[in-house]
C-alpha cells in the first residue's frame, strides 16, 4: 500500500543567498531549521562541503552544535560527514560530545565522497592513502566507539561510549546501498543531485538487506528537491534558482544562490541545460495538489520510508512556505 504519510526531513548545504555575509547565510540557516521544527520535521540534516565560497557547511560539527543549540526537538545531523576527510576517532569525539550535551537528538550520516575537488581532498585528509577504500572498516570502528564498553578496543571515545548514535549511510550510487544492507543500516539516497541510479540502489539495498542490532527491516530514505508555492507557474519561476545552482555545479563556478529569473535559456546551453536537468530529474514541483500528485506517483513506484527536501530558493519566506506546505500534503492538510 502507497503510504505519503511519511516522516519528512530537511537538508541544507548551508547556501549563501546573493547579497549575503557567511555570517548571515548560517543565521538563515539556524531559521529554516526552527521553522521546520515549528512544522513537525523530523530531522535537519547539514551536508559537508570544501573550498566552495558560495556554501558555509565546511565545518559542519559545528553547524549541527549551533543547530541544537537554538532549536529544542529536532533531530539534527550530517548529511553528511565524508568520512575519508575524517578520523573515525574524532568524529566519534565530537558527536559524542554533542549527544552527551543534547541527548537523543544527534544523527550521523556518513557519505564516501570527499565533497570537494581532489586537490583540496588531498588538503584536507589525514593520510595520503586513499581512505574511500577503508569506508566499510571506518563505519564499523564507528559502530564500535558509540557502542556498549564492553565492546571497545584498546582506544575509546570520551564522550561516545555507550551514545549509541544513530548512523546512516549515503549514497548517490549503488556502492553504498550494499554496504548499508549488509551492515543492517538505514540508508539515504541522494536523488537531489544524482538520481540516475536511485531505482536501482533502492532495490539492492531492499533485496540484499540484513536484519542488524540496529534495524530489523530495511529503512529507505530519500533526499528529493522541493518546490512548492501557491500555483504552478510561481513554482516553475522559484525553480530557477535552483536551476542556476546546478548550472554552478555544471560549469564549475562559484555564484551565490540567486534571485529567479524569467529565461533560464538565456542563461545556459542546451548542453548546459541537459545536464543540469539530469541533475534535477527527480524533483517535486509545483501547487499543493501538483507536488501531492507527484509524490503519489513517486510512492507508487518507490514507497520509501521517508523523504528528506532540499529547496533551493533565493527568498527565504517562500522557501519556509515550500516547507509548509510539504508538510501540509504529508500529514494529510
Amino acid at each position: 500500500m502507497t503510504n505519503i504519510k511519511i516522516p519528512v526531513s530537511v537538508l541544507n548545504l548551508a547556501p549563501i543567498r546573493k547579497g549575503q555575509t557567511p555570517s548571515e547565510a548560517i543565521e538563515a540557516m539556524i531559521d529554516l531549521a526552527q521553522a521546520t521544527e515549528k512544522m513537525g520535521y523530523s530531522r535537519y540534516w547539514i551536508a559537508e562541503h570544501h573550498n566552495t565560497s558560495t556554501l558555509v557547511s565546511s565545518a559542519t560539527s559545528i553547524l549541527i552544535k549551533h543547530t541544537l543549540e537554538h532549536t529544542e526537538r529536532i533531530r539534527v545531523g550530517s548529511g553528511g560527514i565524508m568520512l575519508p576527510n575524517h578520523s573515525p576517532l574524532v568524529v566519534a569525539e565530537q558527536f559524542g560530545t554533542m549527544a552527551t550535551i543534547y541527548p537523543d537528538r544527534l544523527d550521523l550520516g556518513l557519505g564516501r565522497a570527499p565533497g570537494t575537488d581532489m586537490k583540496t581532498a588531498g588538503a584536507l585528509r589525514r593520510s595520503q592513502h586513499d581512505t574511500v577504500y577503508t569506508f566499510p572498516d571506518d563505519v564499523n570502528t564507528l559502530l564500535t566507539y558509540f557502542g556498549p564498553k564492553e565492546q571497545q578496543g584498546a582506544v575509546k571515545a570520551y564522550p561516545g561510549v555507550d551514545t549509541n548514535i544513530p548512523i546512516y549511510i549515503l549514497g548517490s550510487s549503488t556502492d553504498s546501498a550494499y554496504l548499508a544492507a549488509e551492515l543492517g543500516l538505514p540508508y539515504v539516497f541522494a536523488s537531489h543531485f544524482a538520481p540516475r541510479l536511485m531505482s536501482e540502489a533502492i532495490t539492492i539495498y531492499r533485496n540484499h538487506f540484513k536484519p542488524s542490532q540496529y534495524l530489523d527491516a530495511p529503512y529507505m530514505i530519500v533526499c528529493l528537491n522541493v518546490i512548492a508555492a501557491e500555483t504552478d507557474e510561481e513554482a516553475q519561476f522559484e525553480s530557477t534558482t535552483m536551476q542556476q545552482f546546478f548550472l554552478n555545479v555544471v560549469r564549475g563556478s562559484q555564484t551565490p544562490l540567486s534571485p529567479p529569473v524569467e529565461n533560464m535559456d538565456e542563461l545556459w546551453s542546451e548542453g548546459e541545460k541537459m545536464m543540469s536537468s539530469s541533475m534535477t530529474s527527480v524533483t517535486l514541483m509545483g501547487s499543493k495538489q501538483t507536488v501531492k500528485e507527484q509524490l503519489i506517483r513517486f510512492q507508487e513506484a518507490y514507497n520509501v520510508d521517508e523523504i528528506m527536501a532540499v529547496s533551493y530558493m533565493y527568498d527565504q519566506e517562500k522557501q519556509k512556505r515550500s516547507y509548509d506546505i510539504f508538510k501540509e500534503i504529508v500529514d494529510g492538510k
